[in-house]
């Protein structure tokens, strides 16, 4: 089971290694320093490989004060496909991910790090 540990603003630590950079959390993998095509819009191609293998939950950290936007494609697209969508600040957004991860669910998690 994955733990995000703290988040602080351009920081987060995850099962004891430190990002600064955006990251994708898997199940079994950490995609480190993530970028999307565009820095503060996620849009559908930007998570090819979240779609790949459709978690239960999806959670989207849209940054320390929330700014990053989530495309309505994306959003018509996880619930085309039954993926649950949480999006929050980033800090909240791992607060969920925990709470997921801890009730045993399939959760991954797409964190931007900053703004």
């Amino acid at each position: 089971m994955t733990i995000i540990k703290g988040y602080s603003f351009g920081v987060v630590s995850v099962d004891g290694t430190k990002y600064e950079r955006d990251i994708i959390i898997y199940p079994d993998r950490i995609q480190s320093e993530w970028w999307r095509k565009e820095g503060h819009m996620l849009r559908l191609e930007d998570i090819g490989d979240v779609l790949a293998n459709p978690p239960e939950v999806f959670v989207v950290g849209q940054g320390d004060q929330g700014r990053m936007l989530i495309e309505s494609r994306l959003v018509d697209e996880m619930k085309k496909i039954g993926v649950e969508l949480v999006s929050a600040p980033t800090k909240l957004a791992c607060e969920k991910f925990n709470e997921f991860s801890r009730q045993g669910r399939h959760v991954v998690a797409a964190l931007h790090l900053t703004c």
